[in-house]
């Protein structure tokens, strides 16, 4: 009976010592998922706005997707997973939040912008904020701020994410 105890005792030491190690490895991968997400916006926002230059960037992240099989057009361009243009059914990707809003043409390139984040769901799915604007770099919150960056002006003030 002793002996079992022991075993036990190992076990719930070795399980102590690991589980922490495995959520900061989790957290890391959906850290690296969502800049991966934040390149497929990215690219898929200047790809619509290369398409469609009448219309400018897409008004929401939605656009930018297309339940299969997709059909490009206006509503749904195709360009990034659906999954994502969707932000996973209103649960995110991997721990994070996505959003996107860009602004139409007006026949101005003033007016040719877009603004997108990355938002952990919580502080056991991420370390930090992402976003991006139409320069297409992506940038961080510092480390341990999960707030969602407010807006575009906020954005261009953060740190670009080392590649």
């Amino acid at each position: 009976m002793i002996e079992l105890l022991i075993v036990i005792a190992i076990i719930l030491i070795i399980a102590a010592i690991a589980i922490p190690n495995l959520l900061r490895a989790r957290m890391a991968a959906n850290d690296s998922s969502a800049a991966g997400s934040m390149h497929s916006i990215n690219v898929g926002e200047v790809g619509y706005f290369a398409t469609y230059p009448e219309v400018g960037f897409p008004g929401t992240l939605s656009v930018l997707g297309g339940v299969d099989p997709c059909t490009p057009n206006l509503a749904t361009a195709c360009l990034i997973d659906n999954s994502l243009a969707s932000n996973g059914g209103g649960l995110g990707k991997s721990g994070y939040s996505f959003a996107a809003t860009g602004s139409a043409s007006a026949g101005s390139t003033y007016n040719d912008m877009f603004y997108a984040t990355g938002t952990p769901n919580s502080d056991l799915t991420g370390t930090r904020a992402y976003c991006s604007t139409d320069d297409m770099v992506i940038r961080l919150q510092p480390a341990g701020d999960i707030n969602q960056v407010g807006s575009y002006s906020s954005c261009l003030q953060l740190t670009p994410m080392n590649n």
